[in-house]
């Protein structure tokens, strides 16, 4: 007798980007506010700490300096979605944001909140310090 219904899983594999740009779009816009960790207001590593444990179920640590201290540095001709970038824009304090592919990485911004920027822009050009890989790509 024939059977109508597979019993067969299908898993679909549901790529780094795909869930990280999934996160964007539900932050986008969400103003910066320093300390804050929803979309009430957010700051550059309570950002990436959100869309870390949303999109990939990882805990990171609630600062930049403590994320800066994971994984292993990774240069940036060989970046992947989900490496996360980090910055100096002043000698006070250091800037995280994700990359998520073709130069771009998504953060909290002072200025304009939860948004995407090119790594070559002439800004955080100057003020790119490293970048780390958490996830096994």
């Amino acid at each position: 007798m024939a059977s109508c219904g597979s019993t067969k899983k299908t898993t679909v594999k549901i790529s780094n980007k795909t869930k990280i740009e999934s996160q964007f779009r539900y932050y986008k816009g969400t103003k910066y506010k320093f300390g804050g960790t929803d979309k009430n207001g957010i700051d550059c590593s309570g950002f990436t700490k959100a869309v870390y444990k949303n999109a990939f179920k990882i805990e990171l640590p609630r600062t930049t300096k403590e994320m800066s201290k994971l994984g292993k540095k990774v240069s940036k001709k060989k970046l992947k979605p989900g490496d996360l970038v980090f910055f100096r824009p002043s000698r006070r304090y250091e800037h995280v944001g994700i990359y998520i592919g073709e130069n771009s990485f998504i953060h909290s911004s002072t200025s304009k909140g939860v948004m995407k920027s090119k790594l070559d822009n002439v800004y955080w050009k100057k003020k790119y310090r490293f970048a780390k890989r958490l996830l096994k790509h």
